[in-house]
Order: structure tokens, then sequence, then C-alpha cells
């Protein structure tokens, strides 16, 4: 590991070097069946709120029936209705979880009955939003399955852009980040539920790629904080609360934090909570584990712990208290 740690490359960095102007991002997401996500949207909410980011667009991996107006529900919440939404349609997993959280948020939070029929395909809003941005100026990050990227990757001409998928990536993208893998290999949830997807995406993206592997949000552990000091109108205390009581065999303390830790990168310097290994290369078998290969021409990166848990734990928890401003 040691000597993955000294292979980086000056050029990549810079590209998280404090910019000037807000990170501009498109977030994608499995909300649900884990509850992570939750925590991932409000950290990116905060951030938002605090002028470091810009919410492109929020698009859905999975196809369970309620995930767009959840996180519709979420985005509503933090008065940020009209960010654009769009859902995985035909080839993505379908995955829900036996106490149905979704479900209830949506139940609870979100006034109009929807589901995801209601709402347009991911593609259809990468390509609008892509098109619409300057050159090389869009972060990706994707907390969930790749199914929406190889879909993106794989799209053609249409009314958006002349461009073909790889051609808009190509012209649009800076960077993407994934909470994606386990290094240096193992097996993964977002990866191997769609291993086509996974192999196609990164076998042909065509940007930096930086990984936040299991290894990182496994041991990264928030929520607490929320579930029992925040706002009693918040779907994200609900989540949180809720989940922690009832997503196990048996009530936990607190839930890792796998997705907070890609969005806190795609928007902040990585190097401020971690360090960064490669480049190299991320090798998925057909079955959807991952290998990595220290290929020094290729343009792949991952995180390694770098402080105490706690230190990067505080960080999130606090950004998870987020809450929007009344109006």
């Amino acid at each position: 590991m040691k000597n993955l740690l000294i292979i980086c490359i000056l050029t990549f960095f810079t590209q998280w070097a404090y910019p000037s102007q807000p990170v501009k991002i498109i977030f994608d997401t499995d909300m649900g069946p884990d509850y992570d996500d939750v925590g991932a949207i409000t950290v990116l909410h905060a951030l938002a709120a605090n002028n470091e980011c810009e919410i492109l667009a929020t698009c859905a991996s999975d196809r369970y029936p309620t995930i767009a107006p959840t996180i519709e529900a979420f985005n509503s919440y933090f008065r940020k209705p009209n960010i654009p939404i769009g859902v995985a349609k035909e080839n993505a997993p379908d995955f829900s979880n036996k106490n149905h959280w979704n479900d209830s948020i949506v139940a609870k939070f979100l006034p109009a009955h929807k589901t995801n029929d209601d709402y347009p395909s991911a593609v259809d809003v990468y390509r609008k939003v892509l098109d619409s941005q300057a050159d090389q100026s869009v972060t990706i990050v994707t907390v969930g399955f790749l199914s929406n990227l190889a879909d993106l990757l794989k799209s053609g001409a249409d009314r958006y852009s002349p461009l073909s998928g790889m051609e808009l990536v190509k012209k649009k993208v800076k960077n993407l980040v994934a909470m994606a893998g386990k290094f240096p290999q193992g097996s993964e949830f977002n990866l191997d539920r769609d291993p086509q997807a996974s192999v196609y995406t990164l076998e042909n993206w065509p940007t930096t790629i930086l990984f936040s592997g299991f290894e990182i949000g496994n041991m990264i552990l928030t929520g607490r904080k929320v579930a029992d000091n925040g706002s009693a109108n918040s779907p994200v205390r609900w989540a949180y609360k809720y989940n922690l009581d009832t997503y196990e065999d048996k009530k936990v303390e607190k839930r890792k934090s796998w997705d907070q830790t890609a969005v806190l990168c795609a928007v902040r310097n990585p190097e401020k909570y971690f360090y960064i290994a490669g480049p190299g290369k991320i090798v998925i078998h057909e079955k959807g584990s991952n290998k990595w290969d220290p290929d020094k021409n290729a343009q792949h990166y991952f995180l390694v712990h770098k402080y105490p848990y706690q230190r990067i734990e505080d960080v999130i928890d606090e950004l998870m208290m987020y809450e929007p401003k009344k109006k």
C-alpha cells in the first residue's frame, strides 16, 4: 500500500484544488436499499447551501418504484424542488429493503402520489443537463449502480445534443467520483449488482475517476447525531431514526458512511481528508468483483485512510445536521 501512495500525478490533484467557483454536480444514487444515500444527499445539499457546489441534477440508478419520489422528497425538503430528477428505465437493478423505508418517506414527506413513471429517464436528464454546461465543467458523483452511466455512454444523438454519449461525456465532464469497489481487491455491492454496466462504464469512461471504496466508508460511522437531534419535521432525521432501529436484525447505534465520503470528496479537495492512491486501473471481473492494476498510464485513483475515523465522522455528522432556512 505504501508504494501505491507514492504514485501520484500532480495534474490530478489540481482538479480539486479549492475551486473559485462552486463545483457543478450531477448526483447519481440508488436511494435505497441502504440509507447512507440519505446522508449523502443531505451532505450535498449542505455543501450547496454553503455555496461550495451547484446541484445540476439528481438521478436514480435503481428501478424500485418509489426511488425517484424519494429523491424528490429530499430535494423539496431542502427547498430545491426544481432540481431535475431522472430515473433508470430499463436494465438497472430493482432493489428495496424489507423495512420499505423509501415508501414511508414518500408517504410522509411528498404530498403528491408519484412513482418512477412520473419522471424522465436518467439518460435524458444527463444529456440535457450536460449539453447546457460549459466544457470540462461537470463532476458526476455516483453512489449507486453504474447502470445510468453505461447507458449514457451508449446513447446516441438526440434532441438535446448531436453528440454521442461518449463524446458528450468527454466534452462536458471534468471527472467522476464513485463510491464503488474494494481496494486493493474484493467485491462491493454497487459494482457486483450490475456487473455488465460496471465493466462497460469503467473500461470506457473517458475522464479521471476517483473511487471511495468499501473500506473507506465502512470504518466511518455516522447518523446518531441527526437521529437524536435533527428537526422533528426532517425526513433525514426520520430516515436515520427509523433505520437505525429497524434496518438490521437489531438496533444499531450508527451507520456506515460509504456514500457521504464520495460526495464530500467530489466537492471538497479529497486530500483534506484522505490520501489518494494511483494512478492505476480498476479491473472488474465477470461477476463484479474487482482488483487494482497499478497502470501508470491509466486515470483511476482511490482514497486511503489518512486520519482517525472520528475526525471524518465529525465532519460528515455536522453536514448531515443541515437544515434549510425557513421560508
